[in-house]
């Protein structure tokens, strides 16, 4: 189920006045550290203020970038996942018809626990079982997860009790690792990959319903406060963003996936099994509207600002390929066109 089916209406914070004119960029807290550099490089080397960048998690910030167009509504939407269907309506529903999406690298979702902890060698049929709400009975049915210590799931893994600290349903984040992790990890279960063939809606909905009985934790769309709780609570896991990981390396470190570390290069080529594309979705009905929004989206996709020597990757991002970059340029390139004709 879509996070728009669930939820009221975010609506935007008040605009003061001097902000008013003033590039506004919502949603993931995973692309929101990227967009804030890019801002601040933005506000100190050109005539235009600095962008405010708002992290409402990716649901959250389509929910607000849908409401209006205008120069005091958000003109950028940051996403760890693509759009959804039911987004792209709600911004048709309100005029917003012009969408344009551009793609800024890589991340990866991380399973991190404190340096004093065990390392950890985790499967994704592990947390499949860790952390789904049911699981198969074994009789065609499922029961409510009966797990409580990672070494129920799995003999190689610790007897420690399993909590996970996580971000909450409107986050970016969580769609990709249920949707990489979970759903991916239940094929290795002969019912769940029988399920799948059978009903796919229902194996997508027995894999990305977490389990709400204290094992998962909500942590709310704060990558900060996930580490700050792993360093209180050692036996415990978080998932966070490749990028977090690379500014607290001397306090947290990773977990394998699979066999596999996460490097920047096991993420740059698809070998680690979480990673996933980040993007920038742009309002083009706002473009003739706030000054400076074309000139931003160029600086973003610059060489200088995510090429393989950019400035982002200082901030743990995971650079395109040069076709791609290349490509996602001329589409910025574009965009700048279309501004200036209107």
């Amino acid at each position: 189920m879509s996070e728009l089916e669930t939820g009221d209406v975010i609506l935007p914070p008040p605009v003061d006045r001097e902000d008013a004119q003033k590039i506004r960029v919502v949603g993931s807290s995973t692309v929101a550290p990227f967009a804030t550099t890019v801002a601040e490089r933005f506000g100190a080397t050109t005539r235009y203020p600095t962008p405010i960048v708002e992290t409402t998690g990716t649901g959250g910030g389509f929910k607000t970038f849908c409401q209006r167009i205008g120069p005091n509504h958000p003109s950028i939407a940051d996403a760890s996942r693509p759009v959804h269907e039911s987004e792209t309506a709600l911004c048709a529903s309100n005029g917003i018809t012009d969408i344009t999406a551009l793609s800024i690298g890589f991340d990866g979702i991380v399973l991190a626990n404190a340096r004093e902890a065990p390392p950890l060698d985790l499967r994704k049929v592990d947390l499949y079982r860790a952390l789904a709400a049911e699981l198969p009975d074994g009789q065609g049915g499922f029961i409510a997860n009966p797990y409580k210590s990672w070494i129920e799931v799995n003999p190689n893994l610790p007897d420690e009790q399993i909590m996970v600290f996580g971000p909450p349903p409107t986050s970016g984040t969580r769609d990709a690792f249920v949707e990489l992790g979970m759903e991916q990890g239940a094929l290795a279960i002969p019912d769940m990959a029988a399920l799948q063939s059978a009903d796919p809606d229902a194996y997508k909905l027995r894999t990305h319903t977490i389990r709400t009985d204290g094992a998962w934790i909500d942590m709310g769309e704060n990558d900060t406060a996930v580490i700050q709780s792993l360093i209180k609570t050692p036996t415990a896991i978080g998932v966070l963003g490749y990028s977090f990981l690379e500014q607290n390396g001397d306090r947290v470190k990773a977990a394998h996936l699979d066999g596999v570390a996460v490097t920047f290069e096991a993420i740059a080529s698809g070998n680690y099994g979480l990673s996933r594309s980040m993007y920038i979705y742009v309002k083009d009905q706002n473009l003739p509207l706030v000054p400076g929004l074309s000139e931003f989206i160029t600086e973003f996709v610059s060489d200088r600002a995510m090429g393989p020597d950019g400035y982002l990757l200082e901030k743990g991002l995971i650079p395109l390929k040069v076709e791609d970059r290349l490509a996602q340029q001329e589409i910025a390139e574009q965009l700048a066109n279309r501004g200036a004709r209107r």
